[in-house]
């Protein structure tokens, strides 16, 4: 049995790596040892199960068949003895995640705090970055971004309630300028905008009526990718600014800006964290995604 389980590891490295000589590079053992395994699978079973040319490496009909069938088992077979692993193991590590900067309930002091108390051993490594990317490929081990944006290839769990967008403005500008009775309005105000990279245009700001959904381009005064620069030239009655109502939340309740146009703001799906569903969860995201849902913000 352990040379045919040996046969079959030998087997599916060639099958993914389709060269003899990088399937035994992957495993540590020469062209040679690769070959001769193979072979003596291949008397097991009573059939050829690879096709090898000067120019390729294909696997037959067959082959194919015991890839299909062995490769889901062997990983089967590794995620129960990582699992056994982790069971005896203490989360710890450095995990990685980027997230957008108006994830405010992800990126409050107070639940990243009682993470952190819960697992000394991990460590977090946090980028806030409202740039699309491949979190995998750049090395992430999840991501937090709004549920409408992130790829269905992907397993999501929520960190946040619904959320809603909104305008916001300061009193003394309502004061000078009036308030905006509907979203049209915003074309005789001082607007202030957002925008992730100085090559993209404007974010248009999204509203909806009678179950109609439409989005306005408002010529922003002021555009940044920073939302502290919004909030603050808001704060000071420099004009009206836009975005998820979290985020003004500790402003309204001390009433340095009011909310604006919240009937033409409908809930959408909140914040996510999300990562790739056939990547093995390491042991200290296994623990971030626990604790998300026992203490997830609403």
């Amino acid at each position: 049995m352990s040379g045919e389980i040996e046969g079959i590891v030998v087997f599916l490295a060639i099958a993914e790596a389709r060269n003899f000589r990088l399937a035994g590079e992957r495993l540590g053992v020469t062209r040679s040892a690769v070959s001769q395994a193979l072979q003596r699978l291949e008397d097991r079973v009573g059939t050829s199960l690879v096709l090898r040319t000067t120019r390729s490496v294909r696997l037959t009909e067959a082959g194919q068949l015991l890839y299909e069938r062995a490769n889901a088992s062997i990983h089967q077979l590794q995620e129960a003895i990582e699992a056994v692993r982790d069971h005896q193991a203490r989360p710890g590590g450095l995990l990685r995640i980027a997230v957008s900067s108006i994830a405010e309930s992800f990126l409050s002091g107070a639940f990243l705090s009682g993470f952190i108390q819960a697992y000394p051993e991990v460590n977090l490594d946090i980028l806030v970055t409202d740039e699309e990317f491949d979190i995998v490929e750049a090395g992430f081990d999840a991501g937090v971004r709004l549920g409408e944006i992130i790829e269905q290839d992907m397993i999501a769990v929520p960190v946040s309630a619904r959320q809603r967008q909104c305008a916001a403005a300061a009193p003394a500008y309502l004061q000078r300028h009036g308030r905006p009775g509907h979203p049209f309005d915003l074309k005789n105000h001082v607007c202030i905008g957002w925008r992730p990279r100085p090559d993209t245009a404007p974010y248009r700001w999204e509203f909806a009526e009678d179950g109609r959904q439409f989005d306005m381009s408002v010529d922003p005064a002021v555009t940044t990718n920073d939302m502290r620069v919004m909030l603050r030239l808001a704060c000071v009655g420099a004009g009206i600014t836009f975005g998820v109502t979290e985020t003004f939340r500790s402003y309204f309740d001390r009433g340095e800006l009011v909310p604006l146009l919240e009937d033409f703001c409908p809930p959408f799906q909140g914040f996510y964290l999300y990562y790739p569903q056939n990547h093995r969860q390491p042991l200290k995201l296994k623990v971030l995604v626990d604790y998300i849902r026992r203490y997830r913000p609403s």
